[in-house]
């Protein structure tokens, strides 16, 4: 388990504190993450890389000459916001444009989107592009459903050592498509990870068992068997490898063993040597080998195999200089560090009272703000039953990563609030922080909620019943456009769309808006229950499908604790 810790909350921030302290070399910090700290040439394309916190070296240990120019860093098993991402990448960026690549999680795609189009829309050239390397979590007919994984290593690899190059951003984003399309990892576990301060792991295997198909941030296998020798171990893994040999490879393949977190490197070099002669009698040339951890999970015992399979410019660009903190190869001449580490900001963007909401609309941010605080103290309450039905077939930071956003957004709306703003600003004001300090695909989501809240209320006149409801299904379109879901896909939609029809229909009746809403709130608690008998679609649970039916999705539960907190408060 995770043994070195002071405030659970703070490890995040403390371990990147760290971090920057003992490779001032290499990168120098600001709000979002780190970026390379040696000057790089004017019009280089810029790549920069990011995820959640626990999976060192991934992210922050690869920026530098070769590889990426900044990290945007997450909180433990989260995505980072597009706020952090759009810092870091504007102090990456170099006038050839910004390339941000990261493992295709809901919560980065949909944070590292949205930075992508703000930077867009700034004049900045910028894509967002994922990683899809993992076979267990999803089909070969299915690849752009696939996690990234340790083959972050030869993507990111390769993708950095083009921009290094000169190409231009067309060329960079090609080379990371090719080598991407070229990647293949499947791995293994022996026992689960354990987040700091927890009392036991995210999950765990049965004695004399190892789970095939982990996912990165805690997630259980999707099958167990039992755990052979080394030898076994790596002919299951080179096997079903195997089975997905890329279209037109001439057999050239390099291979990466990867520790997971507690996996000796004794361990893994008696294993590698099988999964060398494995590979060499299947007729493959192994042109490279790497044993080591690339890709860890905090404390997971176990290991991964990557196959990356080369041609000529693969291989070449596999074969470029490379230094940053945690992967270095060839020689690279001291360069001269950035004059403007100093001017790098390390705080974020927050959004100002421009002009001072109507005198209704102002005290209405106020009960806003005063409800936000009782929604924070609802969600500390409930974090852990958050917590453990994320686990189920996630990484169980839902209710941590709630109950921060909601924090964060109350700060936000009290400022708000305190300087004349009107009901609207405030809840575009809360949608934003929480948004940036939540990350994951809650924080988004509710940053996109409140966001469209804000923008349908306004801050002058003050809404009607009906006006309310419509309102909320405005709300309700917004997440159906930002997060791809649908009904019956097993995310929050499932809790808020039958609320919408409740509200809509109760609006038209007699009584209050605090009497209509609340028998809405009914439906949409009672929808959130119901989410037990579904499979997810979609997100990070869809792998595990099975483990999650027969309990609720934590985003829907979430949404019907807040929805019926709102009523209460009206």
């Amino acid at each position: 388990m995770t043994r070195l810790f002071n405030n659970p909350e703070n490890f995040p921030n403390e371990a990147a504190e760290g971090y920057l302290l003992a490779n001032k070399r290499h990168v120098s910090g600001l709000y979002g993450g780190a970026v390379r700290a040696t000057k790089t040439p004017e019009n280089k394309v810029a790549l920069v890389i990011g995820g959640g916190t626990g999976h060192y070296p991934a992210f922050a240990g690869w920026v530098g000459h070769g590889m990426a120019d900044g990290v945007v860093m997450g909180n433990i098993f989260s995505s980072p916001s597009a706020a952090q991402a759009v810092s870091v990448a504007k102090a990456a960026e170099r006038g050839g444009g910004v390339l941000i690549a990261f493992g295709n999680y809901a919560g980065d795609v949909l944070h590292f989107g949205d930075a992508a189009a703000q930077l867009t829309a700034q004049g900045i050239l910028a894509k967002a592009v994922v990683t899809t390397d993992d076979i267990a979590s999803a089909g070969p007919d299915e690849i752009e459903k696939r996690r990234g994984i340790a083959g972050w290593v030869p993507i990111f690899k390769t993708t950095g050592a083009a921009a290094e190059r000169g190409l231009s951003f067309d060329e960079v984003e090609a080379v990371f498509h090719k080598a991407n399309s070229r990647t293949r990892t499947l791995g293994v576990a022996f026992s689960g990870c354990t987040l700091p301060g927890a009392d036991e792991p995210l999950f765990t295997v049965p004695e004399g068992k190892m789970a095939i198909g982990l996912g990165v941030h805690g997630e259980p296998g999707i099958s167990e068997e039992p755990l052979g020798t080394a030898d076994e171990v790596a002919k299951l893994l080179v096997d079903r490898l195997l089975e997905e040999r890329p279209e037109g490879n001439d057999g050239r393949v390099i291979a990466l063993l990867n520790g997971l977190g507690a996996a000796k490197y004794e361990e893994m070099f008696v294993t590698f040597r099988a999964v060398n002669k494995l590979l060499e009698e299947a007729g493959l040339t192994v042109v490279d080998g790497e044993v080591g951890e690339f890709a860890t999970s905090l404390d997971m015992s176990g290991i991964s195999l990557t196959l990356f399979w080369v041609d000529d410019e693969l291989e070449s660009l596999w074969n470029d200089p490379v230094d940053t903190p945690a992967y270095r190869r060839g020689s690279v001449d001291n360069a001269a560090m950035r004059d403007d580490l100093g001017e790098l900001s390390q705080e974020p963007t927050k959004l100002e009272v421009t002009e001072k909401g109507s005198a209704d609309s102002q005290k209405l941010a106020s009960a806003i703000a005063e409800t936000l605080d009782k929604v924070t103290a609802l969600l500390d309450e409930k974090s852990a039953e958050l917590g453990k039905l994320d686990a189920i077939a996630g990484d169980g930071d839902h209710g941590i990563g709630m109950h921060r956003g909601a924090e964060n957004a109350t700060v936000a709306a009290k400022r708000l609030v305190g300087d004349g703003a009107g009901a609207g600003t405030t809840l575009a004001g809360a949608g934003e922080a929480w948004s940036a300090t939540a990350g994951g695909t809650s924080g988004a989501l509710w940053g996109v909620l409140l966001g469209a809240a804000g923008q349908g209320v306004g801050d002058t006149d003050l809404p009607s019943d009906q006006e309310v409801a419509s309102i909320v299904h405005q709300v309700a379109d917004a997440l159906l456009a930002a997060g791809g879901a649908q009904l019956g896909d097993k995310t929050m939609l499932d809790a808020l769309l039958p609320f919408v029809d409740a509200l809509e229909a109760e609006v038209k009746g007699e009584g209050t808006l605090k009497e209509k809403w609340n028998r809405a709130a009914l439906v949409a608690v009672g929808a959130a229950k119901k989410t037990a008998q579904l499979s997810p679609k979609i997100g990070r649970a869809r792998p595990l499908a099975e483990r999650s039916v027969g309990h609720a999705d934590p985003g829907a539960v979430s949404l019907a604790y807040i929805i019926d907190a709102i009523g209460q408060e009206l």
